[in-house]
């Protein structure tokens, strides 16, 4: 499968937006997200779908306050967006819903390393 690492720009108060997010955002998958999203924290403003993700623990609810704070080093935002009702659950009950949710919602196709657009 071959996978973008390079999203599409968008302007710059917009934020690029990753789809299809991992299918999981577990312990021992979740770094490699953080990298990616590190890197373009440090010159953009960040949204991620996490529309095909089923399943996140801990280890991944802390990637995305890692990835959050990194985002506010940068001067940057961080958002996810379009979240199952399980993820946004779990956001909730945590007490990040207002803190990490988005609702953005974008018809057009942008890619990074997590994006399984390209696997049809």
């Amino acid at each position: 499968m071959n996978r973008s690492t390079t999203p599409l720009i968008e302007p710059p108060d917009l934020p690029i937006i990753f789809t299809n997010g991992p299918v999981e955002l577990v312990r021992g998958n979740e770094q490699p997200l953080v990298d990616e999203l590190s890197t373009l924290l440090a010159r953009h403003n960040v949204a991620l779908d996490l529309s095909a993700t089923e399943r996140i623990d801990a280890a991944g609810i802390a990637a995305l306050i890692r990835i959050y704070r990194i985002a506010q080093e940068n001067g940057h935002s961080f958002q996810v967006t379009r979240t199952s009702r399980h993820v946004n659950e779990l956001l909730k009950i945590v007490g990040l819903e207002g803190v990490l949710l988005s609702r953005i919602v974008s018809n057009a196709p942008h890619s990074g390393p997590f994006s399984n657009a390209d696997a049809a």
